[in-house]
């Protein structure tokens, strides 16, 4: 899921699409068959400056003097085209991805858009590129990860 604006997102939204989305892949697709990632992080503190708005209350506050307000609640910062949401998972549960990420997509504000990844998982290969490394045995499976076996350095082959 990519961000289509550049917008604030709550934690409390990032938490509600998490939810979502895991409840959705978890119950069709079961909870061995995905492997979901949140891609921003809610580093950006709001504050708010309460101002009193009953009689008397002039007396009681000083305005704009002073005014950095206490901590209300953490948002991530998103720029155009930043990924929020990612998962991997085999070709047969295609449908059932898309779908948990529509339904999460409507816990954010803005515009989102979906895209199925032409890379392997989290890689930074594409899908021929990973069969074809992998067929020369270049590639070493790493959790989510590989590693790729160059021609130089003290591991060659």
């Amino acid at each position: 899921m990519v961000s289509d604006e550049k917008e604030q997102l709550s934690s409390e939204a990032i938490e509600a699409a998490r939810v979502a989305c895991n409840k959705y892949m978890t119950k069709h697709a079961g909870k061995d068959a995905f492997h979901m990632r949140v891609r921003i992080h809610p580093f950006h503190v709001l504050r708010i400056n309460k101002m009193l708005s009953c009689a008397g209350a002039d007396r009681l506050q000083t305005g704009m003097r002073g005014a950095f307000g206490k901590p209300q609640g953490t948002v991530a910062r998103v720029k155009i085209g930043q990924t929020l949401l990612s998962v991997r998972s085999r070709d047969a549960n295609k449908g059932h991805v898309l779908e948990a990420l529509r339904r999460a997509k409507y816990k954010f504000p803005g515009r989102q858009k979906l895209f199925i990844s032409r890379r392997w998982g989290f890689t930074q290969f594409d899908r021929e590129d990973y069969i074809k490394l992998k067929e020369q045995g270049r590639i070493i499976p790493d959790g989510s990860h590989c590693k790729l076996l160059t021609n130089k350095g003290p591991i060659t082959l």
